[in-house]
């Protein structure tokens, strides 16, 4: 029997309509800000991207575009002034910033109300406690939305994650727990990889390296997230794992591309519809 595929272009399709439906009904209209600096050219095409799909379901997009040797305080000030702006629901910091900015004291400079990519501390910490007025980091949150929705069980069963970013391993392994699984979180210093991803009825590979996980280790009907993204010499886009064998042993997997990364861009309106309707006492 051929294997499921989890597809997240798909599925993102459904999710924006039901967003924008749900943005028609309201009195105002949510607003993202994003903060870009520099010319990076993969960080433009990023938040070219996540302009239109604003403008998709309704919510208002507004850039502000910085040069690359701006100075961290400037930064800041715009942050704060975005903070204190009511009209402005969600603030976003496109990443990577030029290195003589400090990502982190910038990002955590964001209203907790208003970090729509879920990056915060306290977010993190709602996250982890299981609190459904977080707002989750996008990429896990995608994951969750790709395994609920395809009715696929999680309860009582055995998680893998493989990778401890707070971007997507740690987050994503708690969102696993606070759904019942027994989880494992693996990392570069797990001894005998193998021996955790062979028991894994669940596995979530976010290693952010190809690679480390052989598909060979796969039980027979388990089901896989691929969560990296890597560009081959011959242009072609693939994953953390070999995909040409990957269907062989699981039940049910992410493509790469159009797995994982179309459901994180679309958390992101999802957590802005949110911020906004919370920032209002909207539940």
């Amino acid at each position: 029997m051929a294997p499921k595929i989890l597809d997240g272009k798909a599925l993102s399709k459904t999710i924006r309509i039901e967003l924008k439906k749900e943005i028609d009904t309201l009195t105002f209209v949510p607003t993202l800000a994003v903060i870009l600096v520099g010319d990076d050219p993969a960080s433009a095409v990023y938040v070219s991207g996540k302009e239109r799909d604003c403008h998709k379901v309704g919510i208002n997009s507004i850039l502000h575009r910085l040069p690359a040797g701006i100075h961290e305080d400037t930064v800041r000030q715009l942050v704060s002034s975005l903070n204190d702006d009511p009209q402005v629901d969600g603030i976003l910091i496109q990443l990577p910033l030029p290195s003589h900015l400090d990502e982190d004291t910038l990002v955590g400079s964001i209203l907790p109300q208003k970090d729509v990519d879920g990056f915060l501390a306290v977010n993190q910490g709602l996250t982890l406690m299981g609190n459904p007025h977080a707002l989750q980091p996008c990429t896990p949150m995608g994951v969750m939305e790709l395994l609920t929705r395809n009715q696929i069980p999680i309860a009582g069963r055995e998680a893998v994650v493989v990778g401890r970013s707070m971007t997507v391993g740690k987050p994503v392994a708690a969102l696993l727990t606070n759904a019942n699984a027994t989880v494992t979180l693996c990392h570069s210093r797990t001894r005998n990889l193998q021996s955790h991803v062979e028991r894994a009825e669940i596995l979530v590979v976010a290693a952010g390296k190809r690679g480390v996980v052989d598909s060979s280790w796969i039980q027979p009907g388990a089901v896989v997230i691929d969560v990296g993204i890597h560009r081959l010499e011959s242009g072609e886009l693939t994953g953390d794992l070999d995909h040409t064998t990957l269907a062989d042993r699981a039940s049910a997997f992410t493509p790469v591309p159009g797995g994982v990364g179309p459901m994180t861009r679309t958390m992101l309106l999802k957590n802005t519809l949110k911020a906004a309707k919370s920032r209002r006492n909207i539940l």
